[in-house]
């Protein structure tokens, strides 16, 4: 029998990075060493034929623009006009996830990064505080839209988000529908 040794575990008290939960449709951009380049929902592939709230039709009309992301796969919130809660938007946008890399000015134009709430050590206090402002002042990503979603913590010693809404937080999605 092989061993199997225990997994290290991250420390809880390191940064964290609180961004705006946006309500939409995840989708992903992957681009090869070679430039080629791959579009994805959550849970498949997808093409301009066979797309997901047309991102792909999207990101295939970009594709030059998209290609400044660099090799590797890049996911982000597809949102706004006809998807989730629309956040009174005429047309869709897509949102980067990733505000460690994409914040600054290097992006391509086409493409926004999830609003960053928070940046520094683990406290319920600032997220709870991130929450109840969100729920009280409104998007961050669509200034106005007095109904977003919620928040997502991203533990970055643990590598890995977790998201907390503000309605309904309690109950699972599955059972929401």
């Amino acid at each position: 029998m092989d061993f199997q040794e225990f997994p290290k575990m991250a420390r809880l008290s390191r940064e964290i990075i609180i961004t705006e939960k946006i309500d939409g449709t995840n989708a992903q951009i992957l681009i090869s060493d070679d430039g080629s380049m791959m579009f994805g929902s959550r849970t498949r592939w997808i093409t301009p034929q066979d797309d997901n709230y047309g991102f792909a039709a999207w990101a295939d009309a970009h594709r030059d623009e998209l290609l400044k992301l660099g090799p590797g796969r890049h996911f982000g919130e597809w949102w706004g006009a006809g998807i989730q809660r629309k956040y009174g938007m005429k047309e869709k946008v897509f949102s980067l996830f990733n505000v460690s890399r994409w914040s600054g000015e290097d992006r391509p134009a086409c493409c926004r990064v999830v609003p960053e709430l928070y940046r520094g050590p683990f406290d319920m206090e600032a997220i709870n505080w991130q929450l109840t402002t969100l729920d009280l002042e409104g998007s961050r990503a669509a200034p106005g839209f007095m109904n977003p979603e919620g928040i997502v913590v991203f533990h970055t010693a643990a590598q890995v988000g977790f998201k907390k809404t503000i309605e309904n937080d309690e109950v699972p999605k599955s059972l929401l529908r």
